[in-house]
């Protein structure tokens, strides 16, 4: 999907050879000391029009739900100011990966703007949206050279997403990515073929027995399907990164609750065969097939049973590499290390460069924390970790 796009291609495939090859290249990384940023992600809002079960922003637990959404959205940073950022991260020799996320990205305001400063430095783009207005966007994506867009798909039908992914108000959201599929179908009719359409789905109890069913829906108009088995904590995890990041850090935080859940499959046997049975629908040799991810990817269901019951495993998963490569900018500017446990704040990027942020005393002091100390309770349970 890439060849006619050398350039992203190169980009993406240097992001992870950097990855294969941290520990040679970054001979600093027990200072903290960091090299070029690869991606730039920006949750670009906080506000978003649904109540997903799983969403440690809005969900039952979510960090964000006694919040005032005026005062969220006056504190977003606008689209000039994230120009600026631009201009001086390619003026310091950053061509990083955009990632634009949220929140529901297309509820900010100023959206057309960042695409278009993106799109003028060349910094390939990528979006994930739950489908609120995908339909009215679909231009604007293809426009701006979005190279990949991230499609929330929960559910194969309106009855199961809908119930996963409720709408604020009266919102088809099921009604709304099927609109969006479809505009974005005929856009990318033609020599360019993008953006590439990602279909993204958090494995949970109630669509656990329909992941071929979601394959099965969507393959004539997805890409490639992530599944992903679920980012969460328990309340043993959570009382233990408490301690620990109070110790490292001298403050107790917060945010990390909203991520505390319960769920575990009642037949892991049963969601290796799912799993198993996407893989041989996905087969390489059936080239009109999308192709399927798992993040994380196991193949037993002993791997599957340790991942959701012992939530101090990490699968060789042991250092950081997202803190050294990758930029994380919170909706109202604050410059964190952690995309999901975002209490650690290096400095906000309306007063500051993304560039003067990035080798930080502060942000070097984290680094360096996780590099001498390892990984905080939280971190086993983190995209950042398993998912970057």
């Amino acid at each position: 999907m890439l060849i006619p796009h050398p350039f992203i291609g190169l980009k993406l495939a240097r992001i992870q050879a950097e990855k294969m090859l941290f520990p040679l290249l970054n001979p600093q990384r027990k200072k903290g000391k960091a090299r070029k940023i690869h991606q730039l992600s920006i949750r670009i809002t906080d506000i978003c029009n649904l109540r997903c079960h799983t969403c440690g922003q809005w969900g039952e637990n979510g960090y964000l739900r006694d919040k005032n959404l005026a005062s969220l959205r006056e504190a977003e940073v606008s689209g000039a100011r994230y120009r600026t950022l631009f201009t001086d991260l390619v003026a310091h020799g950053h061509r990083p990966n955009l990632y634009l996320w949220g929140g529901e990205p297309t509820m900010y305001q100023d959206l057309r703007e960042v695409l278009d400063s993106a799109s003028a430095y060349n910094l390939p783009t990528s979006i994930v949206t739950n489908g609120h207005q995908l339909k009215s966007y679909a231009e604007a994506f293809k426009q701006a050279g979005l190279y990949l867009l991230q499609l929330s798909i929960d559910g194969h039908n309106h009855q199961l997403h809908n119930r996963l992914r409720p709408a604020v108000g009266s919102a088809d959201a099921f009604s709304q990515i099927l609109a969006g599929l479809e505009a974005l179908k005929e856009l990318r009719q033609g020599r360019t073929q993008l953006p590439i359409v990602a279909s993204l789905s958090v494995i949970s109890k109630e669509n656990i027995g329909h992941l071929v069913d979601i394959y099965e829906t969507f393959k004539s108009s997805v890409d490639i399907f992530v599944f992903y088995l679920s980012w969460w904590i328990d309340e043993e995890r959570a009382l233990d990164h408490e301690h620990d990041f109070t110790k490292r850090f001298g403050f107790k935080p917060k945010l990390h609750r909203g991520w505390i859940g319960g769920w575990k499959p009642n037949e892991y046997e049963m969601l290796k065969e799912q799993m198993a049975e996407l893989r041989a629908r996905s087969h390489a040799l059936k080239s009109t097939a999308p192709a399927v991810t798992f993040i994380p990817d196991f193949r037993t269901g002993e791997e599957l049973r340790r991942y959701y019951t012992d939530h101090s495993e990490t699968f060789g998963y042991s250092e950081c590499r997202s803190i050294f490569q990758a930029v994380e900018i919170n909706a109202n500017g604050d410059m964190s290390p952690c995309r999901d446990y975002h209490d650690y704040v290096v400095g906000n990027v309306k007063e500051q460069t993304i560039h003067e942020l990035w080798n930080s005393e502060r942000y070097l002091e984290f680094r360096q924390s996780l590099q001498r100390e390892g990984l905080m309770p939280v971190c086993s349970r983190c995209c950042g970790l398993m998912g970057y």
